[in-house]
Parts: structure tokens; C-alpha cells; sequence
């Protein structure tokens, strides 16, 4: 199972960078359009309008930035008016960061449906719920934060696909971080490690632990999913 993991990671991967690509364009005209620099919203729009976060939330999903980099974005948002923070620091999407994001579903809607019109999108977002479903959290993981996606009743298929990887992509980040904790490494550190053993043994951790997910799959549905994406790039 490990090294299914270690396969469909980097197809997982293309397909999310492909549907961003696509929609490049679409996604800065309609933030033109909004009058606002969405900054992050763009990673957190299938998260944000399901739940309030924590500047303690954010930091883990975005572990290997600064911190003062993410101060300077919340900063941001809060003065176009897109979040708003309570007395607890708890981070709320606002009314019009929620309209942002139903445009930018939309914008999404239109870049997955040139992208993959030609494709059982409906099937392969069945299956990649049931691996979100099936996916266990590492405690204070940001994949606790990105899941489960945002799914506004009538949101296409092809969002669903889209965001649920998106989404899955997490799992797999927290897969990472414990196997280079585990390793006694930070995460500046890892960013710094080169080629050799040590690497390789992350790796190898890291794909045993991002495996977890699939197990919720048939041998024949996991082959169906890598194929099925494998197919979308």
C-alpha cells in the first residue's frame, strides 16, 4: 500500500496544478472583479466556509512559511473585510469572503469542465470521497483544518474532484511532517536535507503513514482512481 501512496502522490499533485493552471486567468479577473487580493483564500476556500480556524490552524497548514508572513496575509484580510476575528482569535469567513468564494467555485466549474468534459468525473470524486471519509487525522494536523471540503448542494462533480484532492493533498502533508518529526528534524530543517538515507527513510515513512486512506479501497477501485486521474492530466 505504501507504494500506491508513494505513486499517486505526484498525479494527485498534477491534477490540482492543472486545474489552477487552467484557471489562472478567470480566478484574477474575478478577484479584479471583487476588488480584493484573495491571498490564501484561494488554498482555504473549500475549508473557511465549513468551519472557523485559528492563527494556530493556519500555521499548520502553512508550516513552512513564516510566521510573520502569515501574520502580514490575516492582516490583509481582515482589512478588506474577507475575514474577521472574534475575541478568541477564532478566524470567521466574512459575507463577502464567502461571495468570493462561490465565485471562485464557479470560475473552478468552468476550467474543470474544459479540462475533463471527456471523463467519469462523477465516479472518481465517489471514490475519492470515500478515501477523504476513511482518512485519519494526525492530532493538530492541517488536514484536520482542510477536511472535509466545502460542498454546497449543486457544487459539479468536477469541483468535488478538484477540491477533494486538494483536500487529500493534506493528509499527505501531515504524513510528511510526522515522518520527519519522527526523524528528530523541523521543518526548516527538512526543507534543508539533501539527497541520502535520512531522506529516504522520511520518504518511506511517509508513504507508509499517507497510505492509511487507501486502505478504505478495493484493489480494483484504488486502480480505478489512479487511472481515472492519471487520465485528467
Amino acid at each position: 500500500m505504501a507504494s500506491y501512496a508513494a505513486t499517486i502522490a505526484p498525479v494527485i499533485n498534477a491534477v490540482h496544478v492543472n486545474v489552477h493552471a487552467s484557471a489562472r486567468q478567470e480566478r484574477d479577473d474575478h478577484a479584479e472583479a471583487c476588488g480584493l487580493t484573495p491571498g490564501f483564500l484561494g488554498d482555504l476556500r473549500y475549508a473557511l466556509p465549513a468551519r472557523p480556524v485559528t492563527r494556530d490552524d493556519l500555521s499548520v497548514v502553512y508550516r513552512y512559511g513564516s510566521a510573520a508572513d502569515l501574520d502580514a496575509e490575516i492582516g490583509d484580510h481582515l482589512r478588506q473585510g474577507t475575514l474577521a476575528e472574534d475575541g478568541d482569535g477564532v478566524l470567521r469567513l466574512t459575507a463577502a469572503g464567502l461571495s468570493y468564494v462561490h465565485g471562485l467555485y464557479e470560475v473552478h466549474a468552468k476550467a474543470v469542465a474544459r479540462l475533463w468534459a471527456a471523463y467519469d468525473v462523477p465516479a472518481l470524486a465517489a471514490l475519492l470521497g470515500e478515501v477523504l471519509e476513511g482518512a485519519v487525522a494526525e492530532p493538530g494536523g492541517a488536514f484536520a483544518v482542510m477536511a472535509p471540503p466545502y460542498e454546497p448542494e449543486g457544487t459539479p462533480p468536477g469541483v468535488l474532484l478538484f477540491n477533494r484532492v486538494a483536500a487529500l493533498r493534506y493528509h499527505r502533508a501531515d504524513a510528511h511532517a510526522a515522518a520527519w518529526r519522527e526523524a528528530g528534524l523541523t521543518a526548516d530543517t527538512v526543507v534543508e536535507l539533501g539527497c541520502g538515507p535520512l531522506r529516504d527513510r522520511i520518504e518511506e515513512d511517509t508513504n507508509r503513514r499517507a497510505a492509511q486512506p487507501y486502505a478504505t479501497l478495493t484493489g480494483g477501485e484504488r486502480e480505478t482512481l489512479f487511472e481515472g486521474l492519471l487520465a485528467l492530466i
